[in-house]
């Protein structure tokens, strides 16, 4: 699903892999690298942020499913994905 809001905030995608886990995956996104690399937009803050929506979206499933945080890091039309990357 995309553009999950929780009261924590939104998670950009959560999707549930082959495996079973559920993914909640940070979308970041530069045209160039003038503002740096979106891999260094997935703060400490944001880190906490999706940790405390992937405890509501277990909450609401009523399972403990296995989680990991991804992300997303999109350069002028090429995409890098990070697994578990935080």
């Amino acid at each position: 699903m995309r553009n999950y809001t929780t009261p924590f905030g939104e998670a950009d995608i959560v999707a549930r892999s082959r495996e079973g886990t559920y993914c909640f995956i940070e979308v970041k996104s530069r045209e160039s690298d003038a503002f740096g690399d979106p891999t260094e937009a997935v703060t400490e803050e944001k880190r906490r942020r999706y940790r405390a929506i992937a405890l509501f979206f277990c909450s609401t499933i009523g399972e403990e499913p296995a989680c990991r945080f991804d992300v997303a890091a999109v350069r002028g039309g090429e995409i890098e994905y990070i697994e578990n990357a935080f």
